[in-house]
């Protein structure tokens, strides 16, 4: 019997990244490496949308306070400016904390943009999942939700849509009222959301002496929840400085009990006394910045007790995000 000659395969030439598209996850790469997509390149696209941004918002008008609307205040809203202007047909666009039904965004009757910052995002980067959800919105017909989605990889960012000039200045509702511009049309569904959502919010404030400092109420005691912009381990120093020389507290029967570390940042978290209001905590919260100042500046070794003081705060530490 004659030997069969061994077949060859003229060899495909290979792809550089860019150039390979996408195709189905068990169809061959088009980059020819013979592997299926979701093996080879269609597992970098996987990645290059599910890794984690650790600071979505940085580069932002105020970081610090899109971090504590992300994450601490229940109800709250802020005009945003776009880089390139308002679409026509587009009298505004809005930020909120909170939209009904839990809507992603949600372009109004008379054309304006309401986009939802507390929603679940399909991808490691919020900033590129708001900005896709945001971009849809600018174009969706008036009187209409949008829906979730995973946002391209290679799509833009809040940072690219947003202008990175101006104010960020956030307006704390004591309520969603601000969801419903005619309570008396507004429909069965959204009515029944606006009222599960009034029950639940926690009563709010942000300081006016400090940066993104939010006071807020809960039934056995008040609390200071403050967003700050330090880099992380010289935060963290400057707070055991204090600490240790017990000048950490806003005052008395206030307590420094630790913090959130969210989106990339800091958040210090104070117990207050149930009657001090968030009148009462201005002036401290005032005097607190300049001694914090102070202990940032400086740079000798932690001593022994702040050392132990530095312990107790980390041991303390919870991640949000």
């Amino acid at each position: 019997m004659a030997k069969k000659r061994p077949q060859t395969k003229a060899k495909r030439p290979r792809l550089d990244d860019a150039e390979v598209p996408v195709v189905g996850a068990r169809e061959s790469c088009p980059c020819g490496s013979g592997r299926r997509y979701k093996a080879c390149h269609g597992r970098t696209a996987a990645q290059a949308t599910t890794a984690l941004v650790q600071r979505p918002f940085e580069g932002l008008p105020g970081e610090c306070d899109w971090v504590a609307l992300r994450e601490l205040v229940p109800a709250a809203t802020v005009g945003l400016t776009l880089r390139d202007g308002l679409p026509e047909g587009v009298p505004s666009v809005t930020l909120a904390t909170v939209l009904p039904m839990a809507w992603p965004a949600l372009r109004r009757d008379d054309g304006s943009v309401l986009l939802g910052l507390q929603n679940d995002t399909a991808s490691g980067d919020i900033s590129r999942d708001l900005a896709d959800t945001l971009a849809r919105a600018l174009t969706a017909d008036p009187g209409t939700p949008v829906q979730g989605r995973r946002a391209p990889a290679d799509g833009p960012r809040l940072q690219d849509l947003l202008a990175p000039e101006g104010a960020f200045e956030p307006e704390v509702h004591s309520g969603f009222e601000f969801w419903v511009p005619d309570p008396d049309n507004a429909t069965p569904d959204v009515t029944a959301s606006l009222e599960r959502a009034n029950a639940a919010a926690i009563p709010t404030v942000r300081l006016q002496s400090v940066d993104a400092a939010y006071w807020c109420e809960t039934p056995d005691k008040n609390h200071l929840r403050w967003v700050m912009p330090h880099e992380e381990e010289r935060l963290l120093d400057a707070l055991a400085r204090l600490h240790a020389a017990g000048r950490s507290s806003l005052g008395e029967g206030t307590r420094l009990v630790g913090s959130f570390r969210a989106h990339g940042l800091t958040v210090p978290v104070w117990d207050l006394p149930s009657e001090i209001t968030a009148q009462d905590i201005e002036k401290p919260a005032a005097e607190f910045a300049e001694r914090l100042a102070e202990a940032l500046a400086a740079d000798a070794p932690l001593t022994h007790d702040e050392r132990r003081a530095r312990g107790g705060l980390t041991n303390r530490q919870v991640t949000l995000s």
